[in-house]
């Protein structure tokens, strides 16, 4: 039961005196289960604060339990503040509110499983059936009490951690891996640019140089002087899929690309699901929470359709030639599950590999060891592609780097920088 006294200078319905509102709220167990909801959704990952609980149950008094759509719309209404955290509430609620079957799932979800090649359409997330489980125990050692631990069979949970699907990881699991993304670095090789400096005996004659040299020499044999072309890391284009059936692989990975747009110049990325958007000068805040809220507010096709031809008609129309030069490598991290079936997506691919110097395709699907590319979309990029990777994990993502680093099968000798 909610304790009213600390609440009565507060009035949330505005034209209802504090009294009265406090007299119009649900009473008994509905009331409870209303704020033990809430507390499930916090814990889950929603922002809702003690506040929520008294707009909460103020819309239940408003709207009443004899339809649950109204119920449930009410409650969301007050709840959910942003688009992605719609999925969690839908789910929750139907299994606070209704599903006989709940400690089931909740048991089934944190159980490790093997994923067939169609995936579960109703899978239920390990963060959300940690925050509806009852807290652990804590158990408090003496002093006196000594514990022996044998470490022959331990493993480490970080090495886990690398393994494990970002779509079954739960809250606790994500943070840790949201900080080891941060961390994360993503080295290109160096490749020759038309630039020059001074370099040591064996490259190419410095004519000026060596002139200028001799100038106070006074007639006297002066050494030659060298340059050389000179090395620096090609341009990254990142081009992320933010569509529904990306949503969960492309939060994680914003925060591996913001720890790569602040570590090194010359990098740019881009989403697109129904749209194309730059959100590179967004991720440029060192603070990664306020860069994600900035990229929140400025693409406005989160989680919808996907019309990757579109969108890369865009991209090589508007942004190849200013962000694809100088030998430029492009990040195309997409499921190729392309709403307009493919059409046009051929030749904007190949139109795209053509004007950067490496292709990375990157694709969660590859997670299953079943994969075929029986999609119109996937078999209109994949020919032009120089490599096809998955990303579902860290160890993905460190597997990436070493990647790029090896040469490419389009130009070997401009991937190790001859």
């Amino acid at each position: 039961m909610i304790d009213a006294a600390p609440h009565t200078a507060a009035a949330p319905t505005g034209g209802l005196r504090p009294n009265a509102f406090l007299d119009a709220l649900p009473r008994g167990r509905l009331a409870e289960n209303v704020m033990h909801f809430v507390r499930i959704l916090r814990a889950a990952g929603l922002p809702v604060g003690p506040a929520k609980v008294l707009d909460a149950l103020a819309a239940v008094a408003a709207i009443g339990v004899s339809n649950r759509d109204d119920f449930r719309a009410a409650l969301a209404a007050v709840l959910v503040s942003r688009r992605e955290h719609q999925p969690v509430f839908e789910q929750a609620f139907a299994m606070f509110w209704r599903n006989p079957r709940l400690l089931e799932r909740m048991l089934a979800a944190l159980l490790p499983k093997v994923e067939g090649r169609a995936g579960a359409p109703d899978e239920l997330p390990a963060r959300l059936a940690q925050a509806m489980l009852p807290p652990a125990p804590r158990h408090r050692e003496t002093d006196d009490e000594e514990t022996d631990l044998d470490a022959a069979f331990s493993f480490s949970a970080r090495e886990v951690l690398q393994h494990k699907d970002f779509a079954s990881m739960t809250s606790d699991e994500l943070a840790q891996a949201k900080m080891l993304l941060r961390a994360m670095k993503l080295p290109l090789p160096r490749v020759r640019v038309r630039r020059t400096v001074a370099a040591p005996r064996g490259h190419a004659i410095d004519l000026r140089a060596t002139l200028r040299r001799s100038v106070g020499a006074g007639g006297a044999l002066t050494p030659l002087r060298f340059r050389t072309r000179r090395r620096r890391p090609p341009p990254l284009c990142v081009l992320c899929d933010i569509s529904g059936s990306m949503d969960r692989y492309a939060r994680m990975l914003l925060h591996f690309l913001h720890a790569v747009t602040n570590d090194r110049h010359r990098v740019h990325v881009l989403t697109f699901g129904t749209r194309l958007t730059n959100i590179t000068r967004h991720l440029r805040h060192r603070d990664v929470d306020v860069a994600l809220s900035r990229v929140a507010e400025a693409v406005e096709d989160w989680a919808g359709g996907t019309r990757i031809g579109r969108c890369l008609h865009e991209f090589n129309f508007r942004w190849s030639r200013r962000l694809l030069g100088q030998n430029a490598v492009v990040l195309l991290i997409s499921d190729g599950l392309d709403a307009d079936a493919g059409d046009g997506l051929a030749f904007e691919a190949e139109r795209l590999a053509k004007s950067c110097a490496r292709l990375v395709w990157l694709n969660p699907l590859l997670r299953y060891t079943e994969f075929e590319a029986r999609p119109a979309g996937i078999r209109a990029i994949l020919p032009h592609v120089d490599d096809f990777l998955p990303v579902h994990n860290l160890e993905t993502l460190t597997d990436l780097a070493h990647a790029l680093a090896r040469p490419s099968a389009r130009d070997p000798a401009l991937a190790l920088g001859a």
